[in-house]
Formats: structure tokens, sequence, C-alpha cells
């Protein structure tokens, strides 16, 4: 059973990782494809809208197929765009492989989670997902860095190691994965938007979007950004982002600690006011080394606390739904790292390599406002038209 979970956990690893990566490789890319890097950073932009577009859609249309079907598909779709991206000869073709790795994205993570809760009794199904999600937070913390070490003379060797990982998770679930029973209720997407008619909802959405957005302003264009402490260094990129990742677990973990203590409120306005004081001093921070080291361990240990905090918030609005909720928040979360690529590019146009990172910093402060404003205690009552509820038998409970 562990050895499922952790199987799964493996193409969750690999889907971060290609998600994320494109951070330490992007002058590499920009070089090879001639083209500028805040071009470059379109790519992020690309992959980010099509999984937050596309998720919603993908899940309704497959709610009916086999499990064990639909994740060996996904992962198929996702190494084969992985290879592709590898093998792209033009940028035009890198974005159309990004499309096609962000539809088989899209379409595992989700049913990776409603696998998990499969596997396991109803009183673990959440420290099953805990363990699945744990995919993505150890991409941040080992395959961003890993994956920037690897390509840092050759940025193909990047999406040749995410095609071996998306390989590796297909072959052990196709050869350790028994089949599941079918799903037992299937959600219209209709059913899956109907939450977003309650203003608690669209708000910690909102909010959602506009946090990324900050927090993938700044993280694309990393290596831009960190220019003069690193010296172009890719062994110095490597170590920051390291520092980095290692920093978003232990952000993700005492998140989830604060959020107990002191409730989702407290911990994303808390936690968001101290991501602008860092994010406006990045400009200064990031010029050297020991400083840069310094602002790359404090500020994602804030920034995913006030993700963990927000995820809880939007589930605790509707408990039954959240399920639901929670994908919802998931396509806000990539349709604020999609827009973070141009907004991040336009940033740069206009204020230049360093002073860029302040626009990270407005962001964030704007998303403190909101926050603020849709947290402030409830009125009373659920989601006004509530989706259907998400059973303890259903295999489909995150999607």
């Amino acid at each position: 059973m562990r050895l499922r979970l952790l199987l799964l956990a493996l193409g969750t690893f690999a889907v971060g990782t290609d998600g994320m990566v494109t951070a330490g490789i992007l002058p590499l890319i920009a070089g090879d494809l001639d083209v500028s890097i805040s071009v470059a950073g379109q790519m992020v932009t690309v992959f980010a809208l099509s999984y937050a577009v596309l998720a919603p859609v993908l899940a309704t249309v497959t709610a009916r197929w086999p499990r064990r079907r639909a994740l060996l598909t996904a992962l198929t779709v996702f190494s084969l765009a992985n290879a592709l991206t590898a093998l792209a000869p033009s940028y035009g073709v890198l974005l159309a492989t990004r499309v096609l790795a962000a539809a088989g994205a899209a379409f595992y993570t989700p049913t990776a989670n409603a696998v998990a809760t499969a596997l396991v009794p109803p009183e673990r199904r959440g420290r099953a997902i805990a363990v699945v999600m744990g995919g993505l937070t150890v991409a941040t913390a080992l395959g961003v860095p890993l994956g920037t070490w690897i390509g840092r003379t050759d940025w193909r060797l990047t999406m040749w190691l995410v095609t071996g990982l998306g390989v590796a998770a297909f072959a052990g679930l196709a050869l350790l994965l028994r089949e599941l029973p079918q799903p037992a209720v299937a959600l219209t997407l209709r059913d899956r938007l109907m939450p977003l008619a309650d203003p608690r909802v669209l708000g910690a959405a909102l909010t959602t979007f506009l946090v990324f957005l900050a927090f993938q302003t700044s993280f694309i264009y990393y290596t831009v950004a960190t220019f003069s402490a690193t010296g172009g260094d890719q062994d110095r990129l490597t170590l920051l982002l390291l520092v980095s990742g290692i920093a978003s677990v232990g952000g993700s973990s005492a998140g989830g600690r604060l959020v107990d203590k002191w409730g989702p409120r407290a911990v994303i306005l808390t936690s968001s006011t101290a991501y602008v004081v860092l994010a406006a001093a990045s400009p200064w921070t990031l010029r050297t080394m020991p400083t840069a080291l310094a602002a790359s361990a404090l500020t994602p240990l804030v920034g995913w606390s006030v993700a963990v905090a927000l995820i809880t918030r939007v589930a605790s609005l509707d408990p039954a739904n959240a399920p639901v909720l929670v994908s919802l928040n998931s396509s806000a979360l990539y349709l604020g790292m999609a827009a973070a690529g141009g907004t991040g590019s336009l940033a740069i146009a206009l204020f230049g390599d360093r002073w860029f990172l302040l626009v990270g910093a407005a962001l964030m402060a704007l998303a403190t406002g909101v926050a603020a404003v849709t947290t402030r205690a409830p009125t009373g009552g659920g989601p006004r038209r509530r989706a259907p509820e998400a059973t303890n038998d259903r295999t489909d409970a995150v999607t």
C-alpha cells in the first residue's frame, strides 16, 4: 500500500519538477533557441495556463474512465511531451510540447489524489493525499536544484530527467497498481464551477491567484534576479535553489502547525505581510551571495506557509465539498503562475533586471489586502449552490 502511494508521489514529483525547474535553466533555453529570457519565460505561462484550463475539463471528460487507465494514459502523455520538449528544434515547437505536457500533468495530479483515497481506509485518506502531494513539495526541494545542476551545460538533459521520472512512475504503477472500482459519482463541469457563486470561495480563489502571481513573477526569472550574486555560475544558482527548496518544505510544515494553532486567517495575513517586507528588500538582498542565501531561505519559508493556509481556508468553507473547492483553488494557483510569466517579463522591460522584484512585493501587498477583506468572520452558511457531496465511497474524491 505504502509503495503504491510512493509511486503515485513519484508521478507528482515529476510533474512538480517539470513545472518549476524552468526557473533554473531559462537562460540556457533562451540562448539555445535564440530568444530573450523574457520570451523564454512564456513557456511557463503556456504550461500553467494550459494546466489551469484543462484540469477541470479533463476531470469531467474522463470521469468514468477506470482509474488505472487514466493514470497510465496521463503519464504516457506527460512523458512523451517532455521527450518532445527535449528534442524541440524551435521555440514554437517548444511551446506546443508544453501544452501537451500540461495536459498530461493536469490529467495526472487530480487522478492520483483520487486513487490515493481509494487505496486506504476513510480515516487515513488525508494522510494518503499528503503522501501523494508531498511529491510536489519534494520537487521544490530536490527536483528543481537537481534538474538545474544536471542541465547546467545543456537544458535538454533536464527535460530528459523529467521524462525519465515520468517513465519510472508509469512502469511502477503499471506493475503494482491493480484496477480500482469505477467512480461512484461523476461531477459535471457545471458542478465543479458551481461553488464560485459563493463570494467567499471566489475571494479565496482571487487571493490564491494573486499570491502565486506574486511568487512566480519573481521566481520564474530567478536567474535574472540573482545574477549579481551568482555571476551566471550554475553551481551557485543550484545552491540558491536548493536552499529555497528546503525552506519551502520547512514553510509548508511550519504553516500547517501555525494554521492549527492560530487559524488560516492569522497565518495568511501575518506571513503574507512578512513576504512583502522580504520581497521589497530583494533588490538589495539578492545582490551578493551571502545575503541571497539568507533571502532564499526566508522568503519561501513565509511564502509557503501562506500557501498551506490558503488551501486550509478554502477547504474549510464547505468541508463536504472540499475536494471540489481545492480543485478550484489549484486552477487559481496555475492561473496565477500563467499570468506571472507575462507580468515578470513586462516588469523586467519596464524596471530592469533589479527593480522588477518590487512588482512581486506590490502584488503580494495587494493579495494581503484582498485576504484581509475576504477572510473576515463568515456571515454564515456554505456556498449558495452546492455541488454534489463527496461521499466516503468515491474514488474521485480530489479532482
